[in-house]
């Protein structure tokens, strides 16, 4: 055998064990991100946002803490017409707002972790923390708060079809058509 057919056949092998490294690795942040939309959502439900395990104690977003940071958001920014539609339509009506914004973040969380239209649920979750991003990207906030822990994956997300790996989604794929977006 000479050294060429060696080297083609490596490099074959190769690319599928990376593919599949990488179909793993994006599903693994599918699940783990699913479950941070997922566990805001619950405690925006149950109305319970600070936990004391006794070996980990930590806060999630409840639904009076989303209002502040919007408040906050639409105070500070400088795009005016996104403050205004905050200040306006969303705060007055936080009751409905915040009922919506829990039901969404649920349903984000349920579509990444279980992959049932894991990427539409990932734009969802860019709708919905997109606006609050822009309004305080100028407020000298860590620079890497939003992007690192919000932005980055869900963009990834809404690129990268994930669903074949771990996903409900998987189990109907072939009844979908070829180009299927979601």
């Amino acid at each position: 055998m000479s050294s060429d057919t060696v080297k083609s056949r490596t490099a074959r092998t190769r690319e599928p064990a990376s593919a599949a490294v990488m179909a793993k690795a994006f599903t693994a942040l599918r699940i783990f991100t699913g479950l941070v939309w997922l566990s805001n959502g619950l405690a925006k439900l149950i109305g319970k946002a600070t936990y004391d395990l006794g070996f980990l104690s930590f806060n999630l977003i409840s639904r009076g803490v989303a209002e502040s940071i919007a408040k906050d958001a639409s105070a500070k920014t400088y795009i005016a017409p996104l403050g205004a539609f905050y200040r306006d339509v969303v705060l007055p009506n936080f009751g409905f707002f915040g009922w919506f914004l829990t039901v969404a973040e649920l349903a984000v969380g349920l579509g990444l972790v279980l992959g049932v239209l894991p990427r539409a649920a990932a734009l969802g979750g860019l709708l919905l923390i997109g606006p609050v991003y822009l309004m305080l990207l100028h407020t000298n906030l860590y620079l890497w708060q939003y992007p690192a822990e919000d932005l980055f994956p869900l963009v990834l997300l809404t690129i990268v079809p994930t669903w074949g790996r771990w996903g409900l989604a998987q189990r109907i794929h072939t009844t979908l058509p070829q180009r299927w977006p979601f």
